[in-house]
Order: C-alpha cells, then sequence, then structure tokens
C-alpha cells in the first residue's frame, strides 16, 4: 500500500507544505537525507496554541505534536516532488513542548507525532528522538517538531 493510500485510510490528507515564516528554507536535502525545518502546531481551523501544565493537558498536546507530524509529512512530501513513496524512512524528531517549569510530561506529549509516524508509515516511521521543554515557543503554539527523513 503506498504513503498516500495508508495516510488516505487514516482519514489523513496531507495540506500543502507550509511557507516559513522567516528567513530560511523549509527543508534542506543532502544526499539522501531531508532535514525538515521545525513544523508548529497548526490545523484547518489555525494555530493550537497552549502551555502544558496551565491551560492544555496531554492529550491535547498530544493531538497538537500529530498535526506537527502531519506537517513534517507534507514537507517531505514536498521534497520528494510530490511523490511521498519516496520517503524511505524518518530518522529523528526533536520535540520542543511549550510547557510550565514543573511540567515533566514532553516524551507523553511527543509521542502524538511518533505513534502517528509509525501508524503511518509501520517500521519506516520508526525513528530516535529528542523531546524537551520550552519557556515559549513561536506565537504561543503549544508544539514545534523539526524532523531527519531518509528518502530514495
Amino acid at each position: 500500500m503506498s504513503i498516500e493510500a495508508k495516510l488516505e485510510s487514516l482519514g489523513v490528507t496531507l495540506p500543502d507544505a507550509p511557507a516559513p515564516a522567516a528567513n530560511y528554507v523549509p527543508f534542506v536535502q543532502v544526499g539522501d537525507m531531508v532535514y525538515v525545518s521545525g513544523q508548529i502546531s497548526n490545523d484547518e481551523n489555525g494555530l493550537i496554541l497552549g502551555k502544558l501544565g496551565e491551560n492544555m493537558d496531554v492529550e491535547a498536546g498530544a493531538a497538537a505534536a500529530r498535526r506537527c507530524a502531519i506537517n513534517l509529512l507534507a514537507q517531505v512530501k514536498a521534497a520528494c516532488g510530490g511523490d511521498l513513496d519516496r520517503l524511505v524512512r524518518v530518522v529523528k524528531l526533536t520535540g520542543f513542548v511549550n510547557s510550565t517549569a514543573d511540567f515533566t510530561a514532553q516524551p507523553q506529549v511527543i509521542n502524538g507525532a511518533s505513534d502517528f509516524m509509525v501508524e503511518a508509515l509501520g517500521d519506516a516511521g520508526r525513528h530516535s528522538r529528542s523531546a524537551v521543554s520550552a519557556a515559549a515557543l513561536p506565537l504561543g503554539v503549544a508544539v514545534e517538531i523539526e524532523g531527519f527523513f531518509q528518502i530514495k
């Protein structure tokens, strides 16, 4: 089954790859690696705002992380000239969680992205990962995730 067909079976339609918001590129390809700039939590309704441990719970944070993962795949699709089946594997995700100083469930929040990658891509979605706290994120979003991907 193609990656796009698998996404469709999950009820996921990739958005157009978001344009960068400042002086950087959305992804860089070096050899068979694609390095995708941080994707902030947003969906069809706009930005997903919040601070974990203050006004957002882990479940909502994980949903925001899942949206970041969807945006990451949209960037990979763009990097692959529209052919997402060129994706070989997810290599690493680095997740930043807008959270209070005493919030310690960053890994559970970023699981929203990790679980989605495995659900959508199977073993090719298994990756190394970091999940860290941030005192604030751009525009007040709840989560930002960057990713490294191998393509063919």
